[in-house]
């Protein structure tokens, strides 16, 4: 490889033009024009040409300390972005903080969960005045009781630039706690185990984790999920047994097909454990005995292409999530567990072709089903003695609502959370036999700003090019009227069949009481609508997800919602593929856009088994070693569509330390951009070199990031400054 050089040009550019002292003056702002070094990518006889093919390095050259001359100018590239990024930006700074300082201002920060209760230990999460991060804690039998700190985070965090605790998990005997720990924001996590009773941290450490784990009932001896060190795969199941060395850990079960990744979890009745392999389209399970940690697995169905089933143990029956014959919107089944085979399966609760059933919970007494039905989720208590059988009732015309943390068996109260658009997040204590509801804790938005009565919100319909409606939940203060002049931020993701919820944001509040519209997308490739609309924007359907949020756009314009002048996107990681296919689709509907840890070199990665989540994702993009999901993939594919021509004002964000989607996507697709593109907009690519897909860890440095982004768009519309009160 030539010696890279990254030279410089230099542009007169004005950021935005805001309101009374504000007004920014031109920057003289060095802009990154990276070096062009052609590396030929063949496939199927098709030639492509990445001229920043450069930009890739290797896990070790990353981390390495001493740094080679390649990493040096990669490194730099970022840095100079970063740089030109905070130069032309500088103007801004100030409302940054001033913003940053308002969504903050909304936040209790002296603030704790509503505890559960789960084996005789109430458990919560609090945080205090000032801190970032969050402290654990419990209480034996009542709230009375003397609180037990399990784990103060932001002490275990104070030497670390980035530091995410998960994994919670208590042992039956309550005596010791497994927890995982990630300093990179790579999601490779370190296991441990505290004793809860002498506050001792055991020898014991086990690398690259998925971060969760499994007690078995001795209350020594947990299962675990190993990564691939290379691809990230979770692809074994080991057993550690506590006092020993962790390199006599027993692999219990190793996942062979790279398509597929695997997890452990224990049942909610404490009598098994439950190994799952899992692809897209095909799942299976096995089950061992939870008293004989050191007994054979024993697999409940085999998998099959196309068979999807979860698994929950009540009695002397699997209770199974199921898609099994044709049913696509999955039906409840069970089997005896001394037959669990799929012939012996029977319906519980049927298929149906209006209604998603995305998940259940058991109790002793009662079922509990999540459905959706017309895009709105919505929860049905079901006795087992069949005397009653109901639907919570929501009255909002858009919301959203999810059963919570319920571990206990033998209860009558389910917990559940509800929030919209409008409303502050409720967590709602339901009493499934006399229906009565408590509500444990409403979300509290400091200040004075905030009234519910203040801000409106809808859904409408778009048509689509191929008929198809697909509806938009917007949300905006009352006093903002809908008109060719109002800005509307357009958010979308598509993909995975994950349904982006109507939920309530602080945050987006610094938005609306600016005049701006959030109008959210159900899009297909989620399941707002039903597994099929899942299915209808994905692989050879990919594109309808691109052609819906563009045709949603296309409504919001004609109907006087807004213009292309005041229309903004959004997305993130799969949502960024979003951003970069639309607006090389449709670049002259859009004013700006985010695209945040940006899926856009679809081709070449979908095409690299060795980097993370590509061969699990054939059954979701298409595999590109097939001719026919190549040419799709490659017609689609943001980097590789990038031409010479007007785009709008795009910032782009990404994580040097990403894992799921690698920094050097979205520092290759700007930098084609910037090379092609034929308008005097701005770009901008903003690297943050701490952390990785999901940003950063902080409570209070995650809001400095959304401070950013929304300075970003206010700045555009020349509102940083006006505020309804």
């Amino acid at each position: 490889m030539r010696k890279i050089v990254i030279p410089f040009i230099v542009l007169s550019l004005t950021f935005a033009t805001a309101c009374k002292n504000k007004t920014m003056k031109s920057t003289d702002a060095k802009v990154p024009l990276a070096t062009k070094e052609a590396k030929k990518l063949e496939k199927h006889g098709d030639v492509r040409v990445d001229d920043y093919f450069w930009m890739r390095l290797s896990d070790d050259q990353k981390n390495a300390l001493e740094k080679d001359a390649h990493t040096k100018k990669v490194v730099s590239y970022l840095e100079e972005e970063n740089v030109y990024y905070n130069e032309v930006t500088k103007p801004t700074k100030p409302f940054q903080e001033e913003l940053f300082e308002e969504m903050k201002g909304r936040i209790k920060e002296d603030d704790s969960s509503v505890p559960y209760k789960d084996n005789g230990y109430f458990y919560i999460t609090s945080y205090k005045v000032g801190n970032q991060y969050p402290i654990y804690s419990r209480k034996k039998e009542n709230l009375e009781a003397k609180e037990e700190i399990l784990f103060d985070v932001n002490e275990m965090a104070k030497d670390f630039d980035y530091y995410q605790l998960g994994g919670l998990n208590v042992s039956n005997n309550n005596k010791l706690i497994v927890f995982a720990t990630d300093t990179v924001s790579r999601r490779q996590y370190f296991l441990r185990i505290k004793n809860l009773e002498t506050g001792e941290i055991y020898k014991d450490i086990i690398e690259n984790t998925s971060g969760g784990s499994v007690w078995a009932n001795d209350n020594k001896t947990i299962f675990y999920t190993k990564k691939d060190p290379v691809t990230l795969r979770s692809s074994s199941v080991y057993r550690h047994v506590l006092g020993t060395p962790t390199s006599d850990d027993v692999e219990v079960f190793h996942e062979k097909d790279d398509t597929f990744g695997t997890y452990v979890t224990k049942s909610k009745s404490d009598k098994y454990i439950i190994i799952g392999s899992y692809s897209t389209v095909s799942s299976e399970s096995q089950y061992l005995d939870a008293d004989n940690p050191t007994g054979e697995f024993t697999m409940i169905q085999p998998r099959e292409r196309d068979l999807e089933y979860s698994v929950s143990h009540f009695g002397g029956h699997f209770y199974l999530l199921t898609n099994k014959g044709n049913a696509t919107n999955f039906k409840l089944m069970k089997t005896p567990i001394s037959k669990t085979s799929k012939e012996n399966w029977v319906d519980v609760i049927p298929h149906r072709e209006d209604t998603l059933l995305e998940d259940f919970s058991i109790f002793k007494d009662f079922l509990v089903l999540e459905e959706r039905t017309n895009g709105l989720n919505k929860i049905r208590i079901k006795r087992w003695d069949k005397k009653e059988d109901y639907y919570l009732p929501f009255n909002e015309e858009t919301y959203s609502v999810g059963v919570y943390a319920n571990p206990d068996f033998d209860t009558d109260v389910i917990r559940y959370s509800y929030n919209s658009f409008t409303t502050p997040s409720s967590v709602i204590d339901f009493n499934m036999n006399d229906q009565s509801k408590e509500v444990k804790k409403e979300q509290e938005v400091l200040g004075d700003k905030f009234k519910k009565e203040n801000y409106l919100s809808k859904r409408v319909w778009a048509t689509t090019r191929d008929g198809k409606k697909v509806a938009i939940s917007m949300v905006y203060h009352k006093d903002t009227a809908l008109t060719k002049n109002t800005p509307i931020l357009q958010y979308a993701y598509g993909s995975y069949g994950y349904t982006i919820p109507d939920s309530f944001s602080t945050t987006r509040l610094s938005l609306l009481d600016r005049g701006f519209v959030y109008a959210l997308a159900h899009i297909r490739g989620s399941e707002y609508l039903g597994r099929e609309w899942y299915d209808d924007g994905k692989m050879l359907n990919k594109k309808n997800t691109f052609n819906d949020f563009v045709d949603c756009s296309q409504y919001l314009i004609d109907n006087q919602f807004t213009s292309p002048k005041h229309l903004y996107a959004m997305g993130g990681s799969a949502g960024g593929l979003l951003m970069g296919a639309i607006i090389n689709m449709n670049p002259e509907l859009f004013n700006g856009i985010i695209a945040s840890v940006p899926f856009v070199d679809v081709v070449s990665t979908m095409l690299d088994d060795s980097i993370p989540l590509t061969t699990g994702e054939y059954d979701e993009w298409g595999n590109p070693n097939e001719k026919k999901y190549y040419d799709y993939i490659k017609s689609y594919s943001p980097y590789d569509q990038v031409e010479a021509k007007d785009y709008p004002n795009i910032m782009v964000t990404t994580g040097f330390h990403d894992s799921q989607v690698q920094y050097w996507e979205p520092a290759k697709w700007v930098a084609k951009l910037r090379n092609l593109k034929t308008d005097k907009n701005l770009l901008f690519l903003d690297t943050n070199m701490e952390a990785g897909h999901g940003g950063a860890s902080g409570r209070f440095d995650s809001l400095k990031e959304t401070a950013k982004m929304y300075t970003f768009f206010l700045a555009l519309e020349d509102k940083i400054e006006t505020v309804k009160n």
